[in-house]
């Protein structure tokens, strides 16, 4: 393999382009070398690299995403991604790819392999019904790393005791990629390429509301299709809040309290107040 481009740095692993022998050009996550010194860290990209890739794989028996050329201790290495401006047609035609996605599903809420978002673990030991999985497993977990303030605290435990009144009518579990945010969504070859899961089995509007939080492009046309291909049930649109609740405490989190109000606007939409 010859690195043909350094491309910064992402939670203290190289990123790197790269040409195979047989000519291919891919994309490369790497340890740094200063990591291997600190065995926690080392075990971490080891674990997160493993479940990225398994995650890939899974989601690839269903949408386009890129191929595990490799995956090791220190490095994860994926075929490169062309990209290329979106556009409506794109967005239509990855609404489509997304509903069919979900439409895969999965045999449990949960998965095989340990669940990480960035470098935070997250667990994905199956749990009876999605509201139950949500609260143990996303919600309740990071709301005990945010440091949060006492009142915040209880507002959202208040919440999350509601989840099974709001989260709407019962749905299997959706193969879904679980933290489908706009920078994990890449344009290439006429449709939308997905890319850093948090891939598990969970509830289909998690991926739709994760898009909406910060903003994907064309985000109507994407919607429009979808619905098109798979109608969502009535009330998905109410319930959008209670599905950003996840990645904003996950802000909260890994960026602090810039992220605070929106959360906490989040919570007060799901109590109803």
């Amino acid at each position: 393999m010859r690195w043909t481009d350094e491309l910064g740095t992402s939670h203290g692993r190289r990123l790197r382009r790269g040409v195979l022998g047989d000519g291919r050009e891919v994309f490369a996550k790497i340890q740094e070398p200063w990591q291997a010194l600190a065995s926690e860290a080392a075990l971490t990209s080891q674990h997160v690299f493993a479940s990225e890739a398994a995650g890939l794989r899974w989601l690839g028996e269903a949408i386009t995403v890129p191929e595990v050329i490799e995956v090791a201790e220190d490095r994860l290495v994926l075929s490169w991604v062309r990209q290329e401006p979106p556009t409506a047609a794109a967005a239509e035609r990855f609404g489509r790819d997304l509903a069919r996605l979900h439409r895969a599903g999965a045999p449990a809420f949960g998965a095989p392999w340990p669940g990480f978002i960035a470098d935070l673990p997250m667990s994905n030991a199956p749990a009876e019904g999605w509201p139950a999985f949500y609260a143990s497993r996303r919600v309740l977990p990071f709301v005990r790393r945010a440091r949060l303030p006492s009142r915040d605290v209880r507002l959202i435990e208040r919440a999350v005791e509601r989840f099974g009144e709001v989260a709407g009518e019962p749905e299997p579990p959706a193969r879904i990629h679980g933290d489908l945010w706009s920078g994990n969504l890449l344009w290439s070859g006429g449709t939308g390429v997905l890319v850093d899961p948090a891939a598990h089995g969970g509830h289909r509007e998690t991926d739709l509301a994760m898009l909406a939080l910060f903003g994907a492009p064309y985000l109507d046309r994407i919607l429009g299709a979808y619905q098109e291909e798979a109608p969502l049930a009535d009330g998905w649109r109410e319930r959008v809040p209670l599905h950003q609740l996840h990645p904003l405490l996950v802000h909260v989190v890994l960026f602090g309290e810039g992220y605070r109000d929106g959360l906490m606007a989040a919570v007060t939409r799901v109590l109803g107040l």
